[in-house]
């Protein structure tokens, strides 16, 4: 259990042996999605995964949303670990990105598909929309907008937003749709502070962590576009590309995705 700078109390769950890795998760899930990338590092790492604010067993987050408090939270998780290394992923991959560029300590840094708002490259045109149908109580309208707002590469988000409010309501009825259709209204909160963080690549110029910006080249087609920026600001940054991979290639953890991972925080 740690203890956090407000004083809140977040879960750590903790697999695996060797050098310390958090993992900091995507918005719209709970870290269940990333036990089977815990179970495929644990021969190499001690992997811990804990809850952001607001999800499972994590306490309440503040109202307003602020990003700092998600710093904050992993801040807390880094010190009571000991660990230097980090993985995030999406929303998880901002915060730390985020925390990295305020001088968090860490050594190593991969992330996997973050939103980072550089240079306008992130769409937001989709979020007023979506939040007003979130405000409205229209979960499927709202998640339905997200996924084409996000997924641009996809064909499902060229159909008539009926059929996609439709095919949502049916994706809403599996468990990782439940789970995303609940927390719907944080995703949309926090992609409207992610669009808030934004700036020129040169922002992120002063993080010291080696870092890892992973896409799959599957995705969405504005991710390569936002590391290739990054990594050409940050000092100690590279970019890769996963052939086949998507958005849920982390959570999937094909050996493919954590290879790469496992030899970037092993120092090779």
């Amino acid at each position: 259990m740690i203890e956090t700078r407000d004083g809140a109390r977040i879960p750590l769950h903790t697999t695996g042996s060797g050098p310390d890795l958090v993992v900091a998760h995507g918005g719209g899930v709970t870290i269940d999605i990333y036990r089977r990338l815990a179970a495929r590092l644990a021969d190499r790492f001690t992997v811990h995964l804990y809850n952001r604010r607001g999800r499972a067993d994590a306490p309440p987050r503040s109202v307003p949303y602020s990003m700092q408090e998600d710093i904050d939270d992993l801040a807390a998780v880094l010190a009571h670990t000991g660990a230097v290394n980090v993985l995030g992923h999406s929303g998880g991959a901002v915060v730390a990105l985020e925390a990295a560029r305020l001088q968090v300590p860490m050594e190593r840094l991969a992330v996997y598909d973050v939103p980072m708002q550089v240079d306008n490259l992130f769409p937001v045109d989709w979020l007023p929309a979506a939040r007003a149908a979130a405000q409205a109580g229209d979960t499927a309208r709202a998640l339905a907008l997200t996924g084409a707002g996000l997924n641009t590469q996809s064909a499902a988000g060229r159909l008539p937003v009926g059929m996609q409010v439709a095919i949502t309501r049916m994706f809403l009825r599996t468990p990782i749709g439940r789970m995303m259709g609940d927390l719907v209204a944080m995703t949309l909160d926090e992609s409207a502070s992610i669009d808030e963080h934004g700036g020129p690549a040169s922002r992120w110029a002063v993080v010291t962590a080696e870092v890892l910006l992973m896409c799959g080249a599957k995705g969405p087609p504005y991710y390569p576009k936002i590391h290739r920026a990054l990594a050409a600001a940050i000092p100690r940054a590279r970019t890769l590309e996963i052939p086949g991979s998507q958005h849920d290639g982390l959570a999937r953890a094909n050996p493919r995705i954590v290879e790469p991972f496992a030899e970037f925080f092993a120092g090779r």
